[in-house]
Formats: structure tokens, sequence, C-alpha cells
């Protein structure tokens, strides 16, 4: 693992987020994403090198919509930056953590992405992050 990418925060009003970070963090926004297959608009800051995502359900049967239904608003997940994501999904599931995804996905900002699930890390979700590399 490389660092912390960023860290993951559900959202119900993204619009209100947004200026609440904005103010917080003393930047605004750097990009906005809609993720269809996770059913989540994305808002990304910048602060030195870790971000912050806001995660805003899109849809009733999103992930982030459930996760806010049962604990409401806050933290979601805890993203690292891997150099290879196979090589490291392999090396945690040696190591006897459950990974929730059998190959990894496209996700937001230029990414492919997978997650842990939360009881093989404290009750914490992880996201393994790797950037996709455009071809030469």
């Amino acid at each position: 693992m490389k660092r912390v990418e960023h860290i993951g925060i559900a959202v119900k009003d993204l619009v209100a987020a947004n200026e609440l970070y904005e103010i917080l963090l003393g930047v605004a926004p750097y990009k906005q994403e809609e993720v269809k297959s996770e059913q989540v608009m994305t808002s990304f800051f910048q602060v030195g090198e870790t971000k912050i995502e806001l995660l805003f359900p899109i849809s009733k049967q999103s992930a982030i919509h459930k996760h806010i239904e049962k604990r409401g608003e806050g933290m979601h997940h805890i993203a690292f930056e891997v150099e290879d994501i196979y090589q490291e999904m392999d090396r945690l599931r040696k190591k006897g953590f459950r990974i929730l995804n059998d190959k990894p996905k496209k996700g937001a900002d230029n990414k492919l992405i997978c997650f842990v699930h939360p009881k093989s890390a404290n009750s914490v979700l992880i996201e393994l992050c790797q950037t996709i590399k455009e071809k030469e």
C-alpha cells in the first residue's frame, strides 16, 4: 500500500455537503462525477496529498443509500492507493481478508477499485484503488 488515497463520506444532500466541506477545508471540490455502477454522485476535495470523497446516493438501491439508512451520514470508507490492485487483492486474500469483489471495477476519479469487507478490518470498509494508466 502506497498511501491513504481518500476518505469516503456518505451524505444525504450533496449541495449542502459541498458547501460545508468547502468552508471547512478552504477549497472548492475539484471534480464531481457520477459512478453509475455504484449508483452514486461523487464530489472530490484535495487536501494536501489526501482527498475527501463525498458520496451521494442517486438510487435507493445504492450501497450508500443503504449505509445512510442504517448508520446515518458520516465516514463510509478509507481508500488506499496500491501499485498493482490484482497483486494486492491476492496478497490480502492469502492473509485471510475477505475481498468483496472478484475482480477490480472502474470507480470514480480514473481508478480501478475493490473493497475489503469491514468484518476483515475492525469494522472499517477498506477500498483499494489503482490509477488507470492510459495506454501509450
